[in-house]
């Protein structure tokens, strides 16, 4: 078995797109510079995020176009401006909108406009260093981006519809038909390439930024890909596809805490034999590509690498899936001997967990996530109570992005519940909910610490960012500039610094 001593510090789960803007949805501009700042006078170390990918329908960053491409809509429209590639009244379009919620559906095409001007603009830019850093980034991404691109491309050709829909000669193309498609759509493949490098452009200099200020970086990526993606689309052969590119089975999760019918996510399931075969070459270049990105990274649904819930498809909902074997230890001894000994790596090991998928994690001295709020979603003991913490090798939360804020869930509690939350909190009937519960948190023995931005802002319901199951309404909560005051900051790293943590 692996050990490893992670340091003791915290940190604040936000998701870009919750930060404040002008233009409707949080970006990497300014506002993510401010949150940096914030974390630094806070004593935190940590920031943790959501998928930073192109998200498809539903705007889930759990369902992406891509398992490498950046969100475009994360681009931020003032750095444009700097940058040469958008005049300052271009921006005077925004619509209005919520300042606390994102409407994708009129910030998407607004937003798409704008990165379509500056692409125009950029193009009569070939003889800056601009454009020779652009090429230098093509090159050196090739591997995903001439794909991703080419999909993006044709799949705009088609009307946006889902690639399974697409005629033959674009659903399952030769390769001298592609080489053909890259010719006639260069132009609109190379708008893609493009986003693609102003987003990691900005990304990157704003994690240097962090760096800089001791903050950390905590990414997310959902072990399974989206069945309408580019990865899928060029890589048909390592899934458990039909000899037409549809699924012959899905994933899901059986019947749990969050679903009485289970999830069917739909993701088409891996064809783990067929990796193997090629070395996991994919899984090592995926996980190689976002350790370059980030500084640590958190992967959901960890236990599907021992085992997966496979649902036939075509099932309308989870029930009647069956458990099937999944790589185990093989999948990640081959990325530790390809990406070295020390993976930083969270394993989202939530759910029903066998002594299978715990063997797996230990084996690796992957931490593993303790969420507090179900310590206290019945009287009886429980593993997420801090005292029955047995390591400290794991990552505390007060919640996730798929639970309800903690005051919001503390609302909805059993009375039962919320009296035995306060006695062993050790707080009045009137105390804030939120503070005792990040304040358990930091106390606790696990290495990290973290919380959503919602629970250090007491935030109810109206501030949950992810309801599983729920087909819309989600991933659009958003604070208000100024809401993250040195008053706050003060307070955190107060608390912070008690429990040995700053």
């Amino acid at each position: 078995m692996s050990t490893v001593s992670l340091p003791r510090t915290s940190g604040v789960l936000l998701h870009p797109t919750s930060l404040p803007s002008p233009y409707g949805i949080g970006d990497l501009g300014r506002e993510a510079y401010h949150f940096v700042d914030f974390l630094e006078k806070a004593g935190q170390h940590l920031w943790q995020i959501l998928p930073l990918t192109h998200t498809g329908f539903g705007d889930s960053p759990y369902q992406s176009f891509s398992a490498f491409a950046g969100q475009p809509l994360l681009i931020s429209p003032e750095h444009l401006v700097k940058l040469g590639l958008l005049r300052q009244e271009d921006l005077y379009t925004c619509p209005q909108t919520d300042p606390g919620h994102v409407d994708y559906g009129t910030i998407i095409p607004w937003k798409t406009a704008l990165l379509k001007t500056a692409y125009e603009q950029f193009l009569t830019m070939e003889a800056s260093g601009l454009f020779a850093d652009y090429q230098e980034f093509c090159i050196k991404n090739a591997s995903w981006l001439d794909d991703y691109a080419l999909f993006m491309a044709i799949k705009d050709l088609n009307g946006g519809i889902s690639w399974l829909d697409w005629d033959e000669e674009y659903r399952k193309p030769t390769k001298e038909a592609k080489e053909t498609f890259h010719k006639n759509l260069k132009k609109e493949a190379g708008f893609y390439r493009f986003i693609q490098f102003i987003f990691f452009l900005e990304w990157m200099e704003l994690k240097n930024y962090a760096n800089t200020h001791k903050v950390r970086i905590i990414g997310d990526i959902p072990i399974f890909v989206s069945m309408d993606s580019a990865d899928v689309w060029a890589n048909q052969h390592l899934f458990q596809l039909d000899t037409k590119g549809f699924p012959t089975s899905v994933a899901g999760v059986p019947p749990d805490y969050f679903s009485a019918t289970g999830q069917l996510w739909g993701n088409p399931l891996y064809d783990w034999d067929a990796h193997e075969q090629e070395g996991y070459a994919w899984w090592i270049s995926r996980i190689e590509n976002q350790l370059h990105s980030l500084d640590i990274l958190r992967i959901d649904h960890f236990r599907g690498f021992e085992v997966y819930w496979s649902i036939p498809y075509g099932e309308e909902t989870a029930i009647n899936g069956k458990w099937v074997k999944g790589p185990n230890k093989k999948l990640f001894s081959a990325i530790k001997k390809a990406l070295g000994d020390e993976l930083p790596i969270i394993a989202e090991d939530l759910g029903v967990i066998t002594e299978e998928v715990e063997a797996l994690r230990d084996a690796f001295a992957f931490p593993g996530m303790k969420v507090l709020q179900f310590a206290f979603e019945d009287l009886g003991e429980s593993s997420f109570l801090p005292h029955n913490f047995s390591s400290p090798n794991c990552v505390c939360y007060t919640g996730t992005h798929d639970n309800d804020t903690t005051r919001g869930w503390f609302e909805t509690l059993r009375e039962d519940c919320r009296k035995k939350t306060r006695q062993y909190l050790n707080m009045g009937e009137y105390d804030s909910i939120s503070y005792y519960m990040v304040r358990a948190c930091l106390a606790s023995i696990a290495a990290y610490a973290i919380f959503p931005v919602q629970d250090i802002l007491d935030v109810g319901k109206d501030g949950r960012m992810n309801t599983p199951g729920a087909a819309s309404g989600n991933w659009s909560w958003r604070f208000k500039k100024g809401a993250l005051s040195d008053d706050l900051a003060e307070e955190l790293k107060e608390l912070s610094r008690l429990y040995g943590r700053y």
